[in-house]
């Protein structure tokens, strides 16, 4: 039995509690994790406040990764002791996730945590920061290098936008940030973004072609924002999409692809293969200035998850939260 968030439905609705829950031993899965940290992400918001079908089977336990000891193991990759992190394959939607003490997965959907991540950062990482890396190597495996041009970063105080606002400097580009919260300018500035863009200056309607700005773009808006990226970006301009925010509709033209030859390269963090996984690992605690990282962090108790879910929706998140769990572990 441990300590877990948990969401249910009934007649009257979805109700969400903190309780405790009972897991059999290795009854789904491979292995056992003790969970030693996990973190809030929009997802997570989206499934606890009910805002949107994230959870695809009730009673379930949210949490889209998290990083922890083994416990006990029947598949030969891992031992009683290794230090993992798991992020997406449907953990928290169809499968109960980390938000719990306790979590049983697949051995397939873990990645060994390199020595130099402390299971604390993996969390302050997360799937935000993962994703964010696996845009940094998109643009990169399209060529983009830093003499080409300015990238820009939307969503840039939320935990994707953050995460690769660091890693886009660490690597010597000139990041663009966008943001509808001018206050946080010194924030992303420390962050290492070299300019600043308003929100609104990409909120209307889309021309098929504006003036050309960028050389790069990591969003995570989607909808008319990502329809203005991709009206601005430079000839042969790289833009990675890795979300939705802003919705799922993509108002734009064929005229940015077929005259301006720009490449709009999707990013996919939940099957993402593991090959792939283990790169971004490697490359995050290589990159990664873990001092900025921390800068990026707040800690919000496993009995207080519920309440702060829907600042996510209100657009008051910034950074990255994560939730310790079992804290002791580390």
């Amino acid at each position: 039995m441990t300590k877990a968030i948990q969401i249910d439905k009934t007649d009257e609705g979805q109700t969400v509690t903190v309780t405790d829950v009972t897991f059999e031993p290795l009854a789904e899965g491979d292995v056992a994790v003790d969970v030693a940290y996990s973190t809030l992400n929009y997802k997570d918001a989206l499934a606890i406040t009910g805002a949107a079908p994230v959870v695809r089977k009730f009673p379930m336990v949210p949490g889209v990764d998290f990083s922890g000891i083994v416990r006990e193991s029947k598949h030969p990759e891992f031992k009683a002791g290794d230090r993992v992190v798991l992020n997406g394959w449907g953990v928290g939607e169809k499968h109960w996730g980390g938000l719990a003490g306790l979590a049983q997965v697949k051995a397939d959907w873990l990645v060994h945590l390199p020595d130099s991540i402390s299971l604390r950062q993996a969390m302050a990482i997360g799937t935000a920061g993962y994703t964010a890396m696996l845009c940094v190597m998109a643009l990169q495996a399209n060529g983009l290098t830093p003499d080409k041009g300015e990238v820009v970063v939307t969503g840039a105080t939320g935990g994707v936008g953050s995460v690769a606002i660091a890693l886009l400097a660490a690597s010597g580009f000139t990041v663009a940030a966008v943001t509808g919260r001018a206050s946080e300018e010194p924030y992303l500035r420390s962050l290492g973004a070299s300019s600043i863009v308003d929100r609104e200056e990409l909120a209307g309607k889309a021309r098929p072609l504006n003036k050309e700005r960028w050389a790069g773009a990591i969003d995570v808006v989607g909808g008319a924002v990502l329809a203005n990226v991709i009206s601005m970006m430079q000839y042969r301009g790289i833009v990675a999409a890795c979300g939705l925010a802003g919705g799922m509709d993509l108002p734009t033209s064929v005229a940015p692809f077929i005259l301006r030859g720009v490449t709009l390269a999707g990013v996919d963090s939940v099957m993402c293969p593991q090959a792939d996984r283990v790169g971004a690992w490697k490359r995050l605690a290589s990159d990664l200035d873990f001092t900025k990282l921390e800068e990026m962090v707040s800690e919000v108790a496993l009995e207080d998850v519920v309440a702060t879910a829907p600042k996510f929706l209100e657009g008051q998140v910034k950074g990255r939260i994560v939730v310790p769990v079992a804290p002791d572990l580390n």
